[in-house]
Order: structure tokens, then sequence, then C-alpha cells
């Protein structure tokens, strides 16, 4: 790899916030991972077997933020507030991580704050480019996430909405009203991650077929899958393998 002009390796001077996953001691640790995938039977072929690492969700952040992402907190917390809904009722934490803004909302009051950034002159973020669904299983009472990109043509800016459910009661309200193009994809979302989407016109199965059993996309999902014959040989299915989980 090549020097600068001063003899010195530029990815060196990279801080260990700069690297995927990385975040140090701070944030929320959700788990210790041992080994590059998790592995905990002896099936880790991959020579990282006694890698040892923190897993953690990025924390709050402190203000300022930076750039136009004070202004478009100010503006929430202030139309919020004229609609007599405390901020800090509705937005469990603001987090500035990697150059990006996220609300992690409450969920009773994701409607209310999708509809306040849609329409405040200030903000308007006029539309929603789709919810993404994760599943952290060690994240204690709060196992499954929604994530809505916002995006405002206007003002030409990105944020995204958080929402986290537990895995005992995976309600979430729907957005359909605010933004009609999330229809397929909370459907998509509730397909593979069992996320149900309160008031959402037609919740069903989008991709596995109506009787399917389980959510694909979820951590603890088996990998299931037919074995594949070759002339000669057979592959094993996925959950005939070694097991990585």
């Amino acid at each position: 790899m090549s020097e600068n002009s001063n003899g010195v390796n530029p990815e060196k001077d990279l801080g260990a916030s700069n690297l995927p996953g990385q975040r140090g001691e701070h944030g929320e640790e959700i788990r210790v991972q041992r080994g590059m995938f998790g592995a905990n039977n002896g099936g880790d072929t991959s020579g990282y077997g006694g890698l040892v690492r923190s897993i953690r969700l990025p924390g709050p952040s402190a203000r300022p933020y930076g750039g136009w992402f004070d202004e478009v907190a100010d503006e929430l917390e202030g139309a919020l507030e004229e609609q007599d809904l405390l901020p800090e009722n509705a937005i469990e934490k603001t987090v500035v991580d990697r150059g990006e803004l996220t609300f992690h909302v409450v969920r009773e009051h994701l409607v209310q704050v999708a509809r306040t950034l849609r329409d405040d002159p200030a903000l308007r973020f006029e539309l929603c480019t789709g919810v993404s669904g994760v599943h952290y299983p060690n994240d204690k009472g709060r196992e499954l996430h929604a994530v809505f990109h916002l995006r405002s043509l206007t003002h030409g800016r990105l944020i995204r909405l958080e929402v986290s459910a537990p895995d005992s009661d995976p309600h979430v309200p729907s957005l359909v009203g605010v933004y009609p193009t999330n229809d397929w994809h909370e459907r998509e979302t509730y397909d593979f991650f069992g996320l149900i989407f309160d008031g959402h016109p037609a919740l069903t199965r989008i991709m596995m077929p109506d009787d399917w059993q389980g959510f694909p996309q979820r951590k603890d999902y088996p990998l299931g899958g037919i074995a594949v014959e070759y002339k000669g040989a057979q592959i094993p299915a996925p959950d005939q393998r070694r097991s990585y989980s």
C-alpha cells in the first residue's frame, strides 16, 4: 500500500470509530461474540475462533450534532411541543453515527412523529423509501427493530426513524396512512421478521406462502434447504452441514 509524502501509511491514521462495527467502549453492548461467526460448538473453521469482541449498538449522541442535524432536531422537538407532546416522551434517543441521523421513537408515537416530519414546512420529509426489519435476539425487551428511511426532496436530506418492539409483543404502528408507498415494504418486513404493523390495510405475506411457519430472516430461524446432487457426489442441505450458530 502506498505511503504519503511523509512516509506515513494513511490507512493507519483511521480511528476505530471509522471501522465497520467498531465502537470501542461506547454504545450499548448487547452481546459478546466469540469467533468470527459466533459459533459456540466448535464449528468455526475461519481461523478466528479465538476472537472475542463486544457487539454494540450506538448510544445517544450529545449536542451539537453538527451540520443540519441540529436544525432538524430542533424543529422536530418544537413541532411536537406545539402538539402538546413532550419530545422526551416521543423520542427515546437521537443518534448520530457514521454521518447519519437516526431518531429512536417510542412506538406509540411513531405515526405522530412521522406525520410531523412530513408536514412541517421546515422539515418536509415527503418520502419514505421503505422500512427495514432487524432482529437482535440478545437485545432483551426490544428484539425486533423497524427502521424507516425518510427523504426530504425539498431540502435534500435523509434521516431514519427507528422503533423497537419485544419479541413477546411484536406490534408497531403502520405508516401506510402517512406514507402510502410503505404498503408492500411493511408486508415484506412482516413476512420475513414477524413484525405486525397495526393499521396496515392488508397485512399478508408477500414472498412466502400464506401457510409458511416462522419468519426466515430472524437470526434464530433454522437454515433448512435441500441437498444438491452432483455427478459422483452430493452436497448436503445447509442445516445438515457443520453448524455456525
